[in-house]
């Protein structure tokens, strides 16, 4: 546990003492976000129609940019070469390096959803259940994007590969996540939607730091 907080701790110091990296997620939902009313018009009622679509396709897309940054920057400078040769658990830095990835990209998009959901004119019944269920989807987001991120470690222009692979499995948190938030919108039940989202977030904490890891001892050798 020592070893797991000691790396959490490392990489939000460089998370914060770097700085763009969060900022630059951000900053890219906020600008994707906001293209939205400019191209399909100021009208209150499309807007409301699609901002739950519109938020969980940005929130996606900003959590894609910092994927690279895992395990990248450690293969670059040796330090994960240093950390398979200690003999320590590549499933325990694994999920130290998501649970960084976790607070410093799916955290802020968190607090910035509810924001840009007043822009596009969210449904008020929508905004508890916007962050609830953005509560359960960013941390999967974070998961599976390390198994990609492990898997392209050192490979040139991995981040378009990792894009291809990460994507695809990214398309059911997509589904319930906005299916909770359009039900919430109606006056519908949104629990069967968030108890989805839930059970995967269940399957994806014990199976992907192990995946991640093994992808990361593979890419290495």
């Amino acid at each position: 546990m020592n070893t797991f907080l000691a790396i959490v701790r490392r990489d939000l110091r460089l998370a914060v003492r770097q700085g763009g990296a969060t900022l630059l997620v951000v900053v890219f939902f906020l600008l994707t976000v906001s293209l939205f009313p400019l191209g399909v018009g100021p009208e209150p009622e499309v807007l409301a129609r699609i901002a739950a679509g519109v938020l969980w396709v940005a929130a996606l897309l900003s959590a894609l940019l910092s994927l690279d940054r895992m395990f990248q920057a450690d293969f670059e400078d040796g330090s994960l070469e240093q950390l398979v040769l200690s003999g320590l658990p590549l499933s325990l830095v694994a999920a130290a390096k998501i649970l960084a990835h976790w607070l410093t990209t799916g955290v802020p998009l968190l607090l910035s959803a509810p924001v840009l959901a007043v822009l596009l004119n969210l449904e008020a019944g929508g905004f508890a259940t916007l962050m609830l269920a953005m509560a359960l989807g960013t941390p999967v987001l974070s998961l599976i994007g390390a198994i990609g991120a492990g898997l392209t470690v050192g490979v040139r222009r991995g981040g378009v590969l990792l894009s291809l692979l990460v994507l695809p499995l990214y398309i059911p948190v997509l589904i319930f996540g906005v299916a909770a938030v359009d039900a919430a919108g109606m006056g519908l039940a949104a629990k069967p939607h968030l108890l989805f989202l839930a059970a995967m977030l269940l399957a994806a904490l014990p199976l992907c730091p192990w995946a991640a890891g093994g992808a990361v001892r593979l890419a290495l050798e």
